[in-house]
């Protein structure tokens, strides 16, 4: 007897934006750069955005977090209990926001990561898969 083995298809996978998430305090770190703290920020922050990865499957969410240390929370798309979508007006202009996903199992938000780009599209792949 052979095992029919799914596979997992991700649907998303995105980084926070610097920019489009924190447009003003992206524009004074960047004026910040002539002095050598704006090049330290700026490094800091990047690393915190390439190191923080929201992905979508078909079967769950997960959030990773960290490049030198590292944290991953899943939540499977059956456990989903809630979904949450906010974006202040600067993030609806650019196109990005916070997603937060509760399971049936925790109170609270286990996952939570603000900054990310087309966040409608995420709610959206999430909502189709939940049962």
């Amino acid at each position: 007897m052979s095992e029919q083995i799914e596979e997992e298809r991700t649907l998303y996978e995105a980084h926070p934006s610097m920019f489009r998430n924190q447009p003003v305090g992206f524009v004074l770190t960047a004026i910040l750069c002539v002095a050598v703290v704006g090049i330290i920020m700026m490094i800091a922050w990047w690393f915190k955005c390439k190191g923080t990865t929201l992905t979508v499957t078909d079967k769950r969410t997960r959030l990773r977090r960290g490049i030198f240390s590292k944290s991953i929370t899943e939540v499977w798309h059956s456990d989903v209990r809630n979904v949450v979508l906010e974006q202040t007006f600067f993030q609806r202009v650019f196109g990005v926001g916070m997603i937060g996903i509760s399971s049936a199992g925790q109170s609270g938000m286990e996952i939570s990561v603000t900054g990310i780009p087309d966040p409608d599209q995420v709610k959206q792949l999430i909502d189709e898969r939940r049962s």
